[in-house]
């Protein structure tokens, strides 16, 4: 996968246990692309967010089976990135969260 900043982080995950684990442990939340590994994800978060990433855990978060009457889908997967970032950095997008 070609490495470029905005397409790996698709967007910012502001659940009640992401922000809880923001405020208690700096580790903040991200719904990513599939095919990035970590190393292309903390290179792209250090170059968004301006930070220094000290620690990357990824998921694949599984899609859940959906009914619309009769009918049954799945939502698509997706994969989850936990970012720990240094004590002293913080990410200005969660300050008003």
């Amino acid at each position: 996968m070609k490495y470029d900043a905005r397409i790996i982080v698709e967007k910012a995950l502001t659940t009640e246990k992401s922000l809880n684990q923001r405020e208690h442990q700096n580790c903040v939340a991200f719904k990513v692309a599939s095919q990035a590994d970590k190393l292309q994800i903390k290179r792209a978060i250090e170059e968004i967010f301006k930070v220094k990433v000290v620690d990357v855990r990824t998921m694949m978060v599984r899609g859940k089976e959906k009914r619309m009457g009769r009918f049954a889908g799945r939502r698509p997967s997706w994969k989850k990135a936990l970012v720990t970032i240094r004590k002293e950095d913080h990410i200005e997008l969660f300050e008003k969260a």
